[in-house]
């Protein structure tokens, strides 16, 4: 497939849009958490019924992605993606002047449905605008912001509630939609020209992305090791305050040490893709993942509740930050042809297997790592099983 020259570049104020599409859905997951309890007085509820309202952008998000892929690469990036972030601004608004809770709900789940559409399409239009080592590294750096996203969205969300209540949370995500829209429409022009999009049936991309083998092996490996990292997100305060006996500074202090390893592994990573071969440093990392896992599991067993326990997460969030971008540099580097529905798969199945590794964390009790260290063992296991899965006769592909 030929390469169009003006379709090889990525421009700074293109790759600060990316940047937008990538955070914008882990912002508006994570920024309005602080809130609930208001919310749960302000809607006169449960705590479930407004955590209903997070599986519900979750739910959006994940499967809009299946439904925004192929339809970027039937139409071209252009339409979907301004047609997804004008649905996010609108649903953002709703969701603002909600004054029920199942105005909310929905407002939420079109929500994930709109941002959906950044997520998938900005991993497309990397894909069409990189060749080369070039597209693993913006991939890194990519993760890397997104990584940085759910790490102050909570702070974010914290000061703006007590400014001016869970309401003014919720209008600040429509003022990040709103940018998010403006640069959708301003700056984005076509990367996937008429010559190069898929026709025929609408789900006949994501037939073509699942029958790649080295595609669905590189998927599992970034599916499995985001769910590593899920188990930690989700267990992190019962694991620092409760087993650790750390105050809520000092789990904050330790959360914060966690996102700088990831941020810089993510960093590093990209620094690395264009001198050492993506699957050697993927390799290393799922390695050390494993390993790490493997000693919080016998951690856990021992009923060991010191800081030693701190030092093995950090070896393992760490670990995830080397392999988040390479995995998904190389898994669309095989279906650069429909880059718009492997993207869909990849999100879909990250948010899938995130959700799914959640809720099991708890099932040992707030004052055990036990089922922690079982997810995170299970989840590393996975995705070197796919790394091993991808390894002699599925050598690394030519990215450009």
């Amino acid at each position: 497939m030929p390469n169009a020259p003006e379709r090889s570049r990525l421009t700074p104020p293109l790759f600060a849009l990316l940047i937008l599409l990538g955070t914008t859905g882990p912002l508006a997951t994570d920024m309005y958490l602080p809130s609930f309890p208001a919310m749960t007085r302000e809607f006169a509820t449960s705590a479930s019924g407004i955590q209903l309202t997070l599986t519900a952008f979750l739910m959006g998000i994940a499967f809009g992605q299946i439904f925004w892929g192929p339809l970027s690469d039937r139409l071209g990036r252009a339409k979907p993606l301004r047609w997804g972030t004008a649905l996010f601004v609108v649903a953002s608004i709703v969701a603002a002047v909600a004054p029920t809770l199942t105005t909310l709900t929905i407002a939420r789940a079109l929500q994930g449905l709109g941002g959906a559409a950044g997520l998938v399409i900005s991993k497309a239009i990397v894909a069409d605008t990189t060749r080369g080592m070039q597209t693993a590294r913006i991939f890194s750096l990519l993760m890397t912001f997104g990584g940085v996203a759910p790490a102050v969205a909570p702070l974010i969300g914290s000061v703006l509630g007590e400014f001016g209540g869970f309401r003014t949370v919720l209008w600040f995500i429509s003022l990040i939609a709103l940018l998010m829209a403006a640069g959708s429409f301003g700056i984005y022009r076509e990367t996937h020209p008429q010559p190069q999009r898929s026709t025929g049936n609408f789900l006949a991309p994501l037939r073509i992305a699942l029958s790649k083998p080295r595609f669905v092996g590189y998927m599992v490996q970034f599916a499995f090791a985001f769910g590593a990292m899920m188990a930690y997100v989700s267990a992190s305060p019962f694991l620092y305050q409760n087993v650790m006996g750390l105050s809520p500074q000092g789990y904050a202090l330790c959360f914060g040490i966690n996102s700088l390893g990831l941020i810089t592994a993510g960093l590093v990573s990209a620094r690395l893709a264009t001198r050492v071969p993506l699957r050697r440093t993927i390799s290393i990392a799922l390695g050390v993942l494993l390993v790490s896992s493997c000693a919080m599991a016998v951690m856990a067993q021992l009923g060991v509740r010191s800081l030693a326990l701190a030092a093995v997460i950090f070896i393992m969030v760490t670990s995830v930050g080397f392999t988040m971008g390479n995995t998904t540099g190389l898994a669309v580097a095989e279906v650069r042809e429909v880059s718009g529905s492997g993207s869909a798969l990849l999100g879909c199945a990250q948010f899938f297997i995130g959700a799914v590794a959640t809720p099991l964390v708890g099932l040992s009790g707030e004052d055990s790592p036990v089922a922690f260290s079982i997810t995170a063992l299970a989840s590393a296991t996975v995705a070197v099983g796919a790394l091993v899965y991808t390894a002699d006769r599925f050598h690394q592909p030519k990215l450009g």
